[in-house]
């Protein structure tokens, strides 16, 4: 299926696996891009030498264009994006919006600059600034979410700007790609569902954490960061609402000294970081040491397995989610479900065809690839 995504990057499939920190490694970015969509190397709890050595493990897995997720108000921003153009990688993401100069050092070097965002206003300054596409997530998505629905903002960006929109929050399978195209966008973004499969390297008791939650399991908090954060409700996200506030930030500054040393991040560049971050999300300083406490919070269920004493990031989708399928099932059925899907619309006006059939389909008349509602997706 041919959409402007698969164009910009390279890719087979309009299908984007997100940068999902402690989870989004080598080995599954490199079976996602194998089986022919986007995967996204997280970089944030990575240090320089990993992160280029993760990229060098990825490339030894696979030919295929693939990407790496950044922190756009990291102190060291600017070292990690020489490591991507060094290496050749070929698409930059950002879950903040990188800087105007930022993004013009990148295109330069030839990196597809792709931000996430979350809201419209944010969408049309990265694209004035120059990026060439943007990931949008509606609050069903996992980790730090907003309140407007995934089927309310895409149309709003998909409207506000001209560059490709991806949907993310709330995809699961071909249907969800079949709707986002009708909205517009040029494809999707996965975490939880990508999560959740056999390549992913989350311990076992963790993905069967997720299997078991249902859709009301799944919950936004505060009480990690002090911004609203979804993952799965669990005995110890409740242990962390009930804490006091003085507890929780005794705890956060535990957890960011463990984090210093894993991320190998001195203080004086942490303390900067938490200044980019105060200055960027408006945060207070108690705000600032408890995300600060976020990673750790994380890698304790996603690395080491402890669900008792980790949080789970998630989607609400974990809660229609069954089965542990590899990255070439997951993305091969996702395609399968979209081709039948799009093969049993009506006509609409323009098509020239009783059903919208996939690019692939040249004899129906469609050389760009499907046209919900009588257009090509972006």
């Amino acid at each position: 299926m041919e959409t402007a995504l698969t164009r910009l990057v390279g890719v087979r499939h309009p299908v984007v696996q997100t940068g999902m920190g402690w989870v989004a490694g080598p080995r599954l970015v490199s079976a996602t891009a194998n089986a022919g969509a986007l995967g996204i190397l997280a970089s944030a709890t990575m240090t320089l030498d990993h992160l280029r050595d993760a990229v060098r493990e990825v490339r030894s897995r696979t030919d295929a264009p693939f990407g790496v997720n950044l922190r756009a108000d990291a102190g060291d921003a600017g070292e990690r994006v020489r490591i991507i153009v060094e290496e050749g990688v070929r698409v930059a993401s950002f879950a903040l919006a990188p800087s105007r100069e930022l993004i013009a050092e990148l295109k330069e070097a030839g990196v597809v600059v792709v931000p996430s965002v979350g809201a419209r206003r944010h969408a049309e300054k990265v694209a004035g600034w120059g990026a060439d596409a943007v990931i949008v997530q509606g609050g069903e998505g996992g980790g730090h979410t907003g309140e407007v629905a995934t089927t309310v903002l895409l149309p709003q960006v998909v409207d506000a700007v001209d560059i490709p929109v991806v949907a993310a929050g709330g995809f699961h399978d071909g249907r969800g790609l079949v709707a986002a195209l009708a909205y517009g966008a040029a494809g999707i973004a996965m975490g939880t569902r990508f999560l959740l499969t056999s390549d992913s390297t989350v311990p076992d008791a963790v993905k069967a954490a997720y299997l078991a939650a249902a859709v009301g399991d799944v919950t936004v908090t505060r009480a990690v960061d002090g911004l609203p954060h979804r993952m799965l409700r669990t005995e110890f996200v409740g242990s962390l609402e009930r804490a006091g506030r003085a507890r929780a930030l005794v705890r956060a500054v535990r957890r960011a000294a463990a984090f210093r040393r894993v991320s190998g991040l001195s203080w004086p560049r942490m303390v900067r970081d938490g200044l980019a971050m105060r200055h960027g999300r408006d945060l207070t300083w108690s705000q600032v040491l408890l995300a600060a406490n976020t990673p750790m919070l994380l890698k304790a269920a996603m690395v080491d397995g402890r669900t008792d004493l980790g949080v789970m990031a998630s989607g609400q989708v974990a809660g229609v989610i069954e089965d542990l399928p590899s990255c070439a099932e997951l993305v091969e059925g996702l395609m399968a479900q979209a081709g039948a899907v799009l093969r049993g619309l009506p006509a609409h006006p323009g098509c020239t065809h009783p059903g919208v059939q996939p690019a692939h389909d040249r004899d129906a008349g469609h050389p760009r690839g499907p046209c919900p509602a009588g257009r090509n997706p972006q």
